[in-house]
């Protein structure tokens, strides 16, 4: 019969499992799901509800300007409201190629151990490099 109180913890933790590239992309798809649900549909409701709104809700949106204790934030021209434009993008590249890499998991391949690392780092590079040419597209002078 086993002991009832043992030192040995119920399941693996963080400390026992060594880090490897399918548990950074599981992590990140987590972490990104919760960033695009929170900041992303937050940013997209303010978006749809300014085009809605007409032409000068839409102005209004595109040059809000946040003014608070020590500096002015714009969505746009900031320096902080690109650097959260482009993480978000990169969110949603990121999270759209893990859940791929997921659904083809579900299918029962991908589970050996090269292929499944392999996967794992193409999923990161894929997701900058669709984050660099969405923005290379966007940026570029008409």
């Amino acid at each position: 019969m086993a002991q009832a109180h043992s030192n040995r913890p119920i399941s693996p933790h963080l400390q026992i499992w060594r880090w490897g590239p399918a548990m950074l992309v599981s992590i990140l798809h987590r972490v990104t799901g919760n960033g695009l649900t929170f900041a992303g549909l937050g940013l997209l409701l303010w978006w749809v509800g300014a085009i809605a709104g007409g032409e000068a809700s839409y102005t209004t949106f595109i040059a809000y300007v946040w003014t608070g204790t020590a500096s002015t934030f714009s969505v746009y021209t900031s320096i902080l409201g690109k650097i959260v434009l482009i993480g978000l993008s990169w969110a949603f590249f990121q999270h759209l190629a893990t859940g791929l890499r997921h659904l083809v998991l579900d299918i029962g391949a991908g589970y050996e151990l090269e292929a499944n690392a392999r996967w794992s780092v193409l999923t990161l590079v894929f997701s900058a490099s669709a984050t660099a040419l969405f923005w290379a597209v966007v940026l570029m002078p008409r």
